[in-house]
Order: C-alpha cells, then sequence, then structure tokens
C-alpha cells in the first residue's frame, strides 16, 4: 500500500484517528454496539487492497470506530461492579512497599516542606505538599519536577544503565532495566505521565537492542495507541495531556532550535551545545504544554527557562540522594540541606514581579486553535528553509 497519507508518520495518523473516535463515544451516546461494525469495515479496508487511497481512508475509519468500540467497552464495564484482581493486588503490595519507604525517610529526619518535595520527587506521592510550596513551584514554572515523569524514569534508567554490562550482555541488560523501571512505576502508584514514560523506555530499550531509530513521533503514537487500548480514560487526563504534548513538542521542535548551530559548531564549543540544548528542550516542552496549562491552571510562568537550569540538576541530585538516604540514613542532612536551597531559590523566583502570567481562561476551541497554529508554524518554517537557502551558524 503507497499512500501519502501513512508515508511519513502512519502511527500518529493512527493513533489520532483512535483518539477521535474516543471523544465521540465519550459525548454521544451510542445506540448501537460498535464491534460489529468495526468488524465489517475492516473486512472492507482488506478489500480495497488493489486501491491504495481509498484503503487508506478505510483504516482511517476503522480506527476511528476502534476508539469507539475501546470507549464503549469502557463505559460498560465500569459500570459493573468490580472484582480485585491478581493485578489490583499486586499493585497494592507495592503502594505498601512505598508506605514504608515513605516512614525510612521520615526516620531519617526529613519533614516539613523537605519531606513532601522529596516524596513527591522520589517516590510520587505529593499528599504532604503545602499549598504554599505547590505555589511556588507553580509560579517559578517548577511544577513538572514534583510529577513523575520521563525526566525521573530517565534519571533512573541512565544510573541503572551504568551498573548493568550493556556492550557484553544488551538483551539481558535491556531486560533488567525495563523490569526495574516498571517495578518503580508500580511503586510509585502507576501516574499516567511514568506510566507513559515506562512505556517509552521500553520501545526504547527494544529498538536500542537491534540498532534502530529510537524515538520519533510514530514511537509517541504507538505509546498513546498502547495506553489507550489500556484504559482510554486516560484520554481526558490532565497528566496524559500534559505528557504526550510535551514530549510531541520536543521531538518536533527540539531538532529545529538545534539546528541553529551547525554540527562543527557544536564540536567546537561544547559547552555552548549542552547550554542551548537544555535551552531547547526547555522551550519545546513549554511550548506544548503552555495551552494546557493556561486552560487547566489560568497563568503561565515567565521564569520557566531561568528555572529548569535551577530544578533540573537539583532533581537528577535529589533523586539520587534520595535513593543514598534510602540505603545509608546519615546522607538525609545532606538530601534536607539541598531541598531546602532549592525550595527557598523558588519561593524567591516566585516572589518576583511579574514572574507569571494569571487570569488566563481559554476556551477548548482556542487551545485547538492555539495547537493547530503551531504545527502551521512548524510545517511552514520546514517549508520555506530550503527555499530561503538557510543554513547553520557555523
Amino acid at each position: 500500500m503507497q499512500s501519502r497519507l501513512f508515508n511519513k508518520c502512519p502511527v500518529a495518523v493512527v493513533t489520532v484517528s483512535m483518539i477521535l473516535g474516543i471523544i465521540i463515544a465519550y459525548y454521544v451516546s451510542l445506540p448501537i454496539t460498535i464491534l460489529p461494525v468495526l468488524a465489517g469495515m475492516v473486512v472492507v479496508a482488506l478489500l480495497l487492497y488493489k486501491f491504495a487511497n481509498a484503503q487508506s481512508v478505510a483504516i482511517v475509519v476503522c480506527c476511528l470506530l476502534l476508539g469507539m468500540c475501546v470507549m464503549q467497552r469502557h463505559q460498560q464495564t465500569t459500570d459493573q461492579p468490580q472484582t480485585e484482581t491478581r493485578f489490583d493486588r499486586s499493585r497494592n503490595f507495592f503502594l505498601q512497599q512505598r508506605e514504608q519507604l515513605l516512614q525510612r525517610f521520615n526516620d531519617s529526619g526529613l519533614d516539613g516542606d523537605a519531606y513532601a518535595v522529596v516524596a513527591a520527587m522520589s517516590l510520587g506521592d505529593k499528599s504532604a505538599l503545602s499549598r504554599d510550596v505547590k505555589r511556588a513551584y507553580s509560579v517559578s514554572g517548577a511544577s513538572h519536577v514534583l510529577a513523575l515523569s520521563g525526566l525521573h524514569l530517565g534519571i533512573i534508567y541512565m544510573l541503572l544503565s551504568l551498573f548493568l554490562p550493556r556492550r557484553r550482555w544488551p538483551a539481558l541488560s535491556q531486560l533488567l532495566m525495563i523490569l526495574v523501571v516498571w517495578a518503580f512505576v508500580l511503586l510509585v502508584g502507576m501516574p499516567v505521565s511514568a506510566v507513559r514514560s515506562a512505556v517509552m523506555l521500553t520501545i526504547y530499550g527494544v529498538l536500542s537492542i537491534g540498532r534502530r531509530n529510537k524515538m520519533s513521533v510514530n514511537v509517541l503514537a504507538f505509546t498513546a495507541f498502547l495506553m489507550l487500548m489500556w484504559n482510554p480514560a486516560w484520554l481526558f487526563d490532565v497528566g496524559f495531556q500534559m505528557s504526550f504534548m510535551a514530549v510531541w513538542a520536543i521531538l518536533l521542535f527540539v531538532p529545529l532550535f538545534t539546528s541553529v548551530f551547525s554540527d562543527q559548531y557544536y564540536m567546537e564549543h561544547p559547552w555552548i551545545a549542552k547550554v542551548w540544548g537544555m535551552v531547547a528542550v526547555s522551550l519545546a516542552a513549554q511550548l506544548g504544554v503552555a495551552p494546557l496549562i493556561a486552560y487547566y491552571f489560568g497563568q503561565f510562568s515567565i521564569c520557566f527557562l531561568f528555572t529548569n537550569f535551577l530544578v533540573v540538576p537539583a532533581a537528577f541530585i535529589i533523586l539520587c540522594l534520595s535513593i543514598a538516604v534510602l540505603l545509608f540514613p546519615p546522607l538525609a542532612y545532606l538530601l534536607l540541606y539541598i531541598v531546602n536551597g532549592l525550595n527557598a531559590s523558588l519561593n524567591t523566583i516566585a516572589a518576583f514581579p511579574g514572574a507569571s502570567i494569571g487570569n488566563l481562561h481559554p476556551t477548548i476551541l482556542q487551545v485547538v486553535f492555539i495547537y493547530v497554529l503551531i504545527v502551521c508554524c512548524y510545517l511552514l518554517i520546514e517549508r520555506i528553509k530550503p527555499i530561503m537557502g538557510w543554513t547553520p551558524w557555523k
């Protein structure tokens, strides 16, 4: 099958179609069972194998119906009485272990806001966070470090890769790293952003064994497809939306931002490569989540770029020290010092005049329009770059 519709991002087209189906089934009460309609449409798609464009359209319709079918099935099962499954028992076991680890943090001398930040960053427990701490992190643009996501799981994955013999036994090492990552996700209660990161790291690990292209929009779309097949209600979770939109923007815009300088320039100025790389990731991620932050929280942080240069290294140190404290409790004093310093710094940043813009209340249609505008700007830049003969800075 050769069709321009599926040339560059075939999985993304499939996933977007399924998402539309989920949205339709969520807001519209369907009078019929979708499964037989889906089966009939699959047969039609198979019969159109000689007509590439028509078959592509049929596949898109199949994915739309699949989303409606999955959401319809989810709504039916949620109305039925739930029984505890083996998975639920395993999850409860891990949550009990988390409570014991949180108690070890308490016993080591961590308390107050320092304990609350460590518990949120390392074990995903936000119950101890005070309103003032949440506000300081939100206004300064550092809220993302309190939600377990790709940053935290990426740190754990990197630490594991340093201690496992990946070159000698690559497949076994990747399997062990993936198992540890998923055990950590269960330990922290399986928040949606952490599940997204774990699925992507799993795909990354599998692809790295075969030395394939590891991260792309198709990989992100496949991750969303798997998660929504498991639980389509995740689509309406704020964490799901922000997590995927941040990674989508990073995959899309970081190559665009980093192409400002040539590879030769980066090799001659490695410190610029590191600094500009972090700036590019921060700008891209903020571009992806800014409309959602304005919609759900009514504000936008102006200091996010400066704050990320502080909180990202601090999050790495805090997560590493949190693991160390569980093994060697006397290190809690060092961890307490760093966390209190981070909290004090963010409180200072949040107190700056104009640190954030408040009272933002865009409608859902305005948010969609903003994302359409972002995509159009990206496509326009990609189109005019070769026309204008643009070359990186050397």
